[in-house]
């Protein structure tokens, strides 16, 4: 009976010794290492027969704790304080705040290495359980520089030839009005017909007080246009990428003068000038804005004039495409 309690006991003692060395072997924190899931990822979620658009970015801060940003179904990028990460398993789980969804609990956001994939579970506004499969985000990046085309009217000032709207199941509010394209009865966003990659946008556009617009880039990141005339600068405001790039300064005019974006997008690098003034030059958007079309970063996408929000008018809006 001794020697088997000594046996016992020497197992023991081996394999307090072991497990804690084969589990420092499989953790990256302990070697020094960037854990797998750190990265930008892009998201598509499946809620019934539905499917939406979501981004993640995982980034280690400091020895061993793991923070981050996430964009929701809805609204702009919000920071993740920490994120709780599994080495063995290769699980993660954090949780956010809720901003414009309509619930009031937190949003607890579950996922699991599988591969080159992550696969988990969060809940849509109505608690249901839905699941999530992501990629990792593509860089974007570009060699060299591009070579510019021709210069493409997007809007003739006749009619709604070239666009479309976003969703069809819903009256649109478009219009053309002697000669301005004008979001008569707010709704519905419209998009170009034709996809685009790399590209050089104007845009001539106004607003009465108050109203809120956007134009999102490939369909996917968005650069606000709203009355936000005398304030400080924010990302959220006109001349910003939705929640991620802020304006150096407040170039907007007073609500119902007519002003001009011209946008230079290259793989993920933008420069925007507003009203003459360039206010982000030569900044890296880092994922999709909340609204956007898909989380497909690496396809060509429509341009898309948000009109769900606030009236807003065109009087020109011309692309110029990459080669």
């Amino acid at each position: 009976m001794r020697i088997l309690n000594s046996l016992s006991t020497l197992s023991l003692l081996i394999l307090s010794s072991v497990l804690p060395a084969v589990a420092a072997e499989n953790d990256p924190f302990t070697k020094h290492e960037d854990p797998p899931i750190v990265g930008r990822w892009d998201l598509k979620v499946r809620d019934g027969e539905r499917e939406y658009p979501s981004w993640l970015e995982v980034r280690l801060s400091g020895f061993r704790t793991l923070v981050g940003s996430y964009v929701g179904q809805f609204g702009s990028a919000r920071p993740i304080s920490e994120i709780t990460f599994d080495p063995a398993k290769g699980s993660f789980r954090f949780v956010v705040p809720p901003q414009w969804e309509r619930r009031t609990t937190p949003i607890a956001v579950e996922g699991k290495l599988d591969g080159e994939l992550l696969r988990g579970e969060t809940t849509n506004v109505d608690g249901k359980a839905v699941q999530w499969e992501a990629r990792r985000a593509p860089s974007l990046e570009r060699t060299q520089p591009p070579n510019w085309g021709a210069e493409i009217p997007l809007f003739n000032g006749r009619d709604l030839a070239g666009w479309k709207q976003r969703k069809p199941e819903i009256k649109n509010g478009w219009r053309v009005v002697e000669g301005v394209l004008t979001n008569a009865e707010p709704g519905n966003d419209l998009m170009t017909e034709k996809k685009f990659t790399d590209f050089k946008l104007r845009a001539e556009f106004r607003y009465p007080k108050g109203s809120n617009s956007g134009i999102y880039l490939r369909g996917r990141y968005e650069v606000q246009i709203e009355d936000n005339y005398g304030k400080e600068p924010d990302s959220h405001y006109i001349g910003g990428v939705y929640g991620f790039l802020t304006p150096r300064v407040n170039a907007a005019k007073k609500a119902g003068e007519w002003q001009t974006t011209e946008i230079t997008f290259v793989g993920r690098i933008v420069t925007i000038v507003l009203n003459g003034e360039p206010v982000i030059e030569r900044q890296a958007i880092p994922g999709i804005t909340g609204g956007a079309l898909d989380s497909d970063e690496a396809q060509p996408g429509p341009v898309m004039i948000q009109g769900d929000h606030g009236p807003v008018e065109f009087r020109a809006l011309t692309l110029t495409p990459a080669e």
